[in-house]
């Protein structure tokens, strides 16, 4: 039996408003210009802009802030107080070690700055980071609207397609049951010969 979409069936009352399943739906996508500029490591960049004088604070500062320097700062203080308490040679410094006094007062004069400008370099450099942080979120709160925008609109369509195919549903059942139940009830035969052919 021939039920190709052309050939007519006996009793099939042929439906002249068949309308296509995506017909007057708004398809088209809101377009969004996703601008993605290169990503920006702030610490590179901080380091390519560092003067000399950025340089040598950065290595004092983590000099003086390291084990190392305070193990062999103890070490010569220590020999130094032996030394000038026991005699052992001329006493340079003798108790209560004004010299040393002088000598540390002098260190801790011009290592202090050293170390707040280096810090204050570190202050500057974390507020970038900040900076470039907030634009990140920036960015990534707008891409993320976009995708709720998108994924709204699909939504939609979806909607839409089910209620077009559940109108398409409705209208078939009607066509069915204008038929004649004879003809459906030879077609459903023929129907399952063929699927028992196939599987046999």
């Amino acid at each position: 039996m021939d039920i190709t979409p052309g050939s007519a069936v006996p009793g099939h009352v042929h439906s002249e408003r068949r309308t296509p399943l995506l017909e007057g739906m708004h398809l088209k996508f809101p377009t969004f210009k996703h601008h993605h500029p290169a990503v920006i490591n702030v610490n590179e960049v901080v380091d390519e802009q560092l003067t000399a004088g950025q340089k040598i604070a950065d290595t004092v500062a983590s000099t003086v802030g390291s084990w190392r320097f305070i193990i062999i700062q103890s070490c010569i203080l220590a020999i130094w107080l032996a030394l000038n308490i026991t005699g052992i040679v001329y006493r340079w410094d003798p108790y209560p070690f004004i010299l040393l006094n002088l000598a540390l007062s002098f260190q801790a004069a011009y290592a202090a700055p050293f170390v707040m400008m280096s810090q204050n370099r570190q202050a500057e450099k974390d507020r970038l980071t900040a900076q470039n942080d907030y634009i990140c979120d920036t960015k990534g709160e707008e891409e993320i609207r976009h995708i709720m925008e998108h994924l709204d609109h699909q939504d939609d369509l979806i909607l839409q397609i089910v209620k077009r195919l559940e109108e398409q549903h409705m209208e078939m059942r009607e066509q069915l049951a204008r038929l004649d139940p004879a003809l459906v009830k030879r077609l459903a035969t023929e129907v399952q010969q063929v699927i028992k052919e196939q599987e046999g």
